[in-house]
């Protein structure tokens, strides 16, 4: 995170206190090290930001929590409850040693764990102030607690995949020949804040053969009559939880003669692994209902990435929908269902819905239909 991320509402004490005790106790007897990020906000509820001076949570084994923190970047934290928290502050200012201060907290440790985007300058510097703790990854440690979604974090995906959802409503307004990826793409972003969001994170308008590029954003490319177009957009709420959401468009009548049939499969495709969704059942068991329906119609080489991505405070979280990913899904696990077809050089499209694990099935957070839509 290279500047600072806006403010929104704080998590209620008594959440940020059980998640804050919860760390502790994943991370068994390892101190953590959790920077700037979406980590920080999920156990704070404020992510500051990344500079070069150094902004550290320290959750030792044993003792009190703190908040290492430059004295001019501390204001920032002024809506965070630290104090009912049990979170000391330690302000530092320029001249003194902010790792020995982090590594204070953390004498005695045998090991410690670091976020896993903690700026390699950091990093080092932390190593040094440290020799004798075995450092890793914090990462599979906290990935733990934010992988289940509390009541709170699925209602704000709700809110956000509503969002997202009145925006794709909108589309035919933007969306026609002569105009530019770039163009629509820009009327894109301003209804993205105007629908609901805080900031529109990302928006991929790939028409013609740029739909055959799955991470495609926009260009200066005129939109032309026949065209097919993905369109993935997403972005945070107030409460920082993330939007993302894919749909397919047909600029008229598609100019390629394949599109229906192929559309057909794909939309059936990333159906069935929706109805696979369910607790007990693997991550990579998902990807594998809409990969083999896909491969049953011979059209496998075109699917040429994972089914989904787990979504919360980060677009990309765990867990991922992908082979080889044996995760039981659990009630509160939330992710993308995205299967694609790419043909290079002619056209591509994408049907992308949030989706929430449930005691006994699957809640989707999008809602708009998954035809192809003709304008």
């Amino acid at each position: 995170m290279s500047s600072r991320t806006p403010h929104g509402p704080v998590p209620d004490s008594a959440v940020l206190r059980a998640r804050l005790e919860r760390a502790r106790e994943a991370a068994a007897g390892t101190g953590l090290l959790i920077a700037p990020g979406s980590d920080l906000r999920y156990l704070l509820g404020q992510a500051g930001g990344s500079f070069e001076r150094l902004t550290t949570l320290v959750i030792p084994a044993e003792g009190p929590p703190a908040l290492v923190v430059p004295k001019l970047e501390a204001p920032g934290f002024a809506d965070v409850p630290l104090e009912q928290l049990g979170v000391e502050v330690v302000t530092w200012v320029d001249g003194d040693d902010p790792y020995a201060v982090a590594a204070d907290r953390l004498r005695g440790s045998d090991r410690v764990a670091v976020s896993d985007f903690t700026p390699a300058l950091h990093v080092l510097a932390l190593r040094e102030a440290l020799p004798k703790a075995e450092q890793q990854l914090a990462g599979p440690i906290v990935r733990e607690l934010r992988m289940r979604k509390d009541a709170a974090e699925i209602e704000a995906l709700r809110k956000a995949g509503a969002a997202i959802d009145r925006v794709h409503a909108r589309v035919g307004e933007w969306l026609r020949p002569g105009r530019t990826e770039a163009e629509v793409g820009a009327d894109i972003a301003a209804a993205i804040v105007e629908e609901g969001h805080a900031a529109a994170d990302f928006i991929i308008v790939g028409s013609g053969l740029n739909s055959a590029s799955p991470h495609h954003s926009v260009s200066d490319r005129v939109i032309e009559a026949g065209d097919v177009v993905v369109v993935d957009i997403g972005g945070p709420v107030a409460e920082g939880y993330n939007s993302d959401s894919t749909r397919t468009y047909a600029v008229g009548a598609p100019r390629d003669a394949d599109v229906a049939a192929t559309y057909a499969v794909l939309r059936e495709a990333q159906q069935a692994a929706v109805d696979a969704v369910r607790p007990g059942v693997s991550a990579e068991s998902i990807d594998a209902a809409a990969r083999s329906v896909i491969e049953a119609a011979g059209l496998g080489e075109l699917f040429i990435h994972r089914t989904g991505h787990g979504i919360g405070l980060d677009v990309h979280e765990d867990p991922y929908i992908v082979s080889g990913n044996g995760l039981i899904l659990e009630p509160g696990m939330a992710f993308s269902v995205e299967p694609g077809l790419y043909q290079p050089g002619r056209w591509g499209a994408r049907i992308e819905d949030i989706v929430v694990v449930t005691e006994d099935g699957v809640e989707s957070m999008n809602n708009r239909p998954h035809e192809l839509v003709e304008l």
